[in-house]
């Protein structure tokens, strides 16, 4: 360690900043005084407090050290080892001597330690006082500093993390020192910069230039409704003799001053909530997804509450009267305000707004308009037990507006806050008018989507069979399963057609594409399919007829597998246009798979048909059906085939059990395609 000799010494104040940290300007001597008063150990820092070399000490009279050495005794030695050796642990001044025989007053600390054959040595640390001093006024300046500084001071480790700050700075963030300890800048300070006030922190951390009075807009947890600009000055602080790495810093409150730094902050962040509804509203064409998207992306961003509903309108050609209540349909809620606001918010399905509401009145002008909550209680809740909640939620102040499409009202979107939150203002106005805008095109969109879906399901449902004709040489199973929300409806279809001499047709298509168009296609193919059957044509003969149909009426893509069983001969006469192979489970357990009837899909034209004719044991088991059932994202068809040939063969039960489990086993969850599984047990004619 540096020494601090006499003749080396510079005036300085008080406070004086100098190199490194303050205790490696603060010279420790060590030593050890035996039984007999004699050094016994002699460190690097005693040599250069007191200026002896060990050969100089060792051995000699404690005395020496001290200025009223006499004949090799001194009293304030003999004191000083007395107290150590009685008390245990001692401290404080003495005047000791330099080897150059100047004085100096000293601080000492000893103890006593047991030494080797039960002897006890009396170790000793010493320091310069007045570096002593310097030490103790500086460390008391600096805790002065951060307990009654106006000014935010901070300490980051090397990750950002908060490990020292003062309550000026716990005051602007709005919450406890405690609650920053250990915490990561981004959890506590809310910035809109795309990262840049971070990058510049880690700069600086990684022993960067520091940075003086950088201006910074921004929002805090503690006040999240509060735009505040700081000036910050960041420096890297010392790894010196262990002290901890990482970033120290200030922090002013310049809000006032810089007030077009703050209105630039707040206009970043309304440009940001557009960006998360523009990102989050409308990912699904599901009405009441859209709707419960709109209200996570503006809670808690911009209000502590709030509810989307539909208008309950008579038909789409009613215009909205002012002079008659409105009956909406709530489908969507949500707040982050504690009971009774989460009932307030979802306690409701359908709510009748009376004539003069404030509901009317934004309709009417078909802007977006606030009001405190007494008025919106006075004006627009009829309710009783509904006007409690409301009084009791903690909302101060509501803004509602319109969600208007296409000229259409579509419902409205209300949106609350809490006496936390400043009141809502033109701007806010103006942007919960941009987001109602947004999410009314959304909630349109999927509304025309559902009506559409609707449309063709009832098609769809219209032209599938709703029962099956019955034969008592075949012994059916069947299953019609729609897809997902996306593809609910789709082209796939089924029949069983019976004919003279108990002959019986299973047929099985699928019209690619979904939709009206798809269901459309379906029912023509399968009404002209049946008509066909009933000239008994051959199975090739008939999918010829049906592919000139399909190019007629513009089908571009459909399969089709078309079976005639006869039960006086148990044989299959089987044609295929592009469809999945049918299946046969023997009753030994053996599955065959008729894969030698191809053909092209229908409406491709210009390609033959043919029939192939199979025999089928008694109590053998056809299996028809679509590609849903085989195919699904990450599954091979090849193995979508193998895994339905496994479940057939598995132990024989009712046919019904194995339909079911055999969609229960294949299909994913929700099933991405429509599917149609059938499953004919044949039997022969017996005669009599």
């Amino acid at each position: 360690m540096p020494s601090d000799r006499p003749g080396d010494q510079k005036p300085h104040g008080p406070f004086w900043s100098e190199p490194g940290t303050l205790l490696q300007h603060v010279a420790v001597a060590v030593f050890g005084i035996d039984d007999d008063d004699l050094v016994c150990y002699w460190g690097p820092g005693a040599r250069d407090l007191f200026g002896y070399d060990s050969s100089a000490v060792l051995s000699q009279p404690g005395a020496v050290l001290f200025p009223d050495a006499s004949g090799g005794t001194s009293a304030s030695c003999a004191r000083m080892l007395e107290r150590g050796r009685t008390l245990g642990y001692w401290r404080g001044r003495l005047a000791a001597r330099h080897r150059d025989g100047t004085v100096f007053d000293c601080g000492f600390r000893v103890f006593p330690v047991s030494g080797a054959q039960g002897r006890s040595v009396v170790m000793g640390l010493a320091s310069r006082s007045e570096e002593l001093d310097r030490v103790k006024t500086n460390l008391a300046f600096l805790d002065a500093l951060f307990e009654t500084c106006p000014i935010g001071l901070v300490m980051l480790d090397p990750d950002l993390r908060y490990v020292h700050l003062n309550q000026a700075l716990a005051d602007m963030d709005g919450l406890p020192i405690e609650a920053h300890l250990g915490r990561h800048m981004d959890e506590i300070m809310v910035m809109s910069d795309g990262g840049e006030y971070e990058r510049v922190l880690r700069a600086v951390a990684a022993g960067g230039r520091p940075v003086v009075g950088m201006l910074v807009g921004m929002r805090t947890r503690g006040r999240p409704d509060r735009d505040q600009v700081r000036s910050v000055s960041f420096f890297p602080l010392s790894q010196a003799a262990g002290s901890r790495p990482g970033v120290g810093g200030l922090m002013v409150d310049v809000t006032d001053r810089e007030q077009a730094i703050l209105e630039a902050t707040a206009g970043r962040q309304r440009l940001a909530l557009l960006d998360r509804a523009a990102a989050r509203i409308g990912t699904t064409l599901d009405v009441n997804l859209t709707a419960q998207e709109l209200v996570e992306t503006v809670v808690p961003g911009f209000c502590d509450g709030s509810v989307v509903e539909v208008v309950e309108w008579a038909d789409e050609t009613e215009l909205f009267d002012p002079e008659l209540p409105l009956v909406t349909r709530r489908i969507a809620s949500g707040t982050v305000l504690p009971p009774p606001a989460t009932e307030l918010v979802s306690g409701a399905e359908t709510v009748t707004y009376p004539p003069g509401s404030v509901i009317h009145e934004m309709l009417r002008t078909g802007r977006p308009i606030s009001a405190e909550v007494k008025e919106f209680l006075a004006r627009t809740v009829s309710n009783e037990a509904r006007a409690r909640l409301l009084a009791e939620s903690g909302l101060t102040c509501i803004l509602v507006a319109p969600l208007v499409a296409r000229g259409t009202v579509q419902g409205i979107a209300m949106f609350g806050r809490s006496a936390a939150r400043p009141p809502y203002t033109q701007d806010d106005l103006s942007l919960a008018g941009e987001l109602a805008s947004r999410a009314a095109i959304c909630l349109d969109n999927a509304r025309l989507y559902s009506r559409v879906q609707d449309i063709a399901l009832t098609l769809q449902r219209a032209l599938l069979p709703s029962a099956l004709a019955t034969s008592p040489y075949v012994h059916m199973a069947h299953r019609y399963v729609p897809g997902s929300r996306i593809t609910e409806v789709g082209g796939d279809w089924y029949d069983v057609i019976n004919l003279p001499d108990d002959r019986v047709v299973l047929v099985v298509g699928d019209v690619m594409g979904h939709g009206v168009p798809a269901a459309a296609a379906m029912g023509r193919l399968r009404i002209t399919t049946k008509a066909l059957a009933r000239h008994d044509r051959e199975p090739d003969d008939l999918l010829a007829e049906l592919d000139a149909c399909a190019q007629d009426a513009g089908i571009e893509l459909a399969t089709c597998l078309y079976i005639v069983y006869d039960p006086k001969t148990g044989r299959a006469r089987i044609a295929s246009a592009g469809h999945p192979p049918p299946l046969v489970l023997h009753p030994d357990g053996r599955v065959e798979t008729i894969d030698d009837v191809l053909g092209v899909p229908l409406g491709v034209g210009g390609f033959p048909f043919r029939t192939t004719e199979i025999e089928l044991p008694e109590n053998a088991t056809l299996a028809l059906y679509t590609d849903g059932l085989i195919e699904a994202r990450g599954r091979d068809i090849e193995a979508g085939l193998s895994a339905l040939r496994t479940e057939l063969a598995r132990e024989p039960g009712s046919l019904e059990a194995t339909a079911d489990r055999i969609l229960k086993n294949l299909l994913p969850d929700p099933p991405t395609d429509d599917t149609v599984l059938v499953l004919a047990r044949v039997h022969r004619h017996t005669t009599p």
